[in-house]
């Protein structure tokens, strides 16, 4: 459920973190590390160098859905990319293999036939994320770091968007094949799973809306001002 409330740099990051607690995964894809105490989001910014214009356009507009466009003067492109690659790690290096143990330790003995097709249907999706990642890491976040020194290029925003495929899908499938015919003997290590794989779908669905909504419209007023827009 998206909230009212905009925070600022000087609301404690407990109190943040109490609006809803859906924005954790956010807090560690910006690495922000814990035993916050009394802080501020401006002191945990400052302590762990993060661009604090950046940290608030981002949990903001997700915890709330608005977007002041004139909050987008005070950032650069670049400084969402930085985020953005951040993700990337997150979910390669730690959401997707912490989601497959899981999921390994919740598979019931008695459906050994059915039991690597699940696997084989998330390792599918991790693959699937791990190109769609690959992808913005090799072409596109490159030509957004050499767009903003003015390097020129053929490459354009337009073509980002093309290739901008929807990852969720796949994720919902399985959610839905477990949630409707997996029966086990275990069903708190499997419900687990399905806690996991919810909450990796709102991840994932924060980070495209970031990349759709925030960064693509900035790299292409970046083009229009540039004259490099196609």
């Amino acid at each position: 459920m998206k909230i009212s409330r905009i925070f600022t740099a000087k609301d404690n990051v407990i109190d943040l973190i109490n609006e809803d607690y859906n924005i954790l995964p956010v807090l560690s894809r910006f690495s922000i590390p814990l035993g916050f105490g009394n802080k501020t989001i401006e002191d945990v910014c400052n302590n762990a160098g993060i661009n604090i214009n950046v940290f608030l356009l981002v949990i903001n507009y997700i915890l709330s859905g608005n977007l002041d466009k004139s909050d987008l003067r005070h950032i650069s492109a670049t400084d969402l990319v930085d985020f953005l690659h951040n993700s990337h790690d997150y979910f390669l290096l730690y959401k997707f293999p912490h989601i497959r143990q899981n999921l390994l330790n919740a598979l019931d003995d008695s459906y050994s036939d059915v039991n690597p097709m699940i696997t084989r249907f998330f390792d599918e999706y991790v693959s699937q994320a791990h190109e769609h990642f690959e992808y913005e890491e090799r072409v596109v976040f490159p030509y957004i770091r050499n767009l903003s020194t003015g390097e020129k290029s053929n490459y354009s925003i337009e073509e980002f968007k093309k290739h901008h495929d929807e990852l969720g899908e796949k994720l919902s499938d399985l959610k839905n094949v477990i949630l409707r015919y997996y029966t086990t003997s275990m069903p708190n290590k499997m419900y687990d799973v399905l806690v996991d794989l919810f909450n990796c779908e709102l991840d994932i669905k924060s980070h495209t809306i970031i990349e759709d909504e925030l960064l693509t419209p900035m790299v292409a007023d970046m083009e229009c001002k540039k004259g490099t827009a196609k």
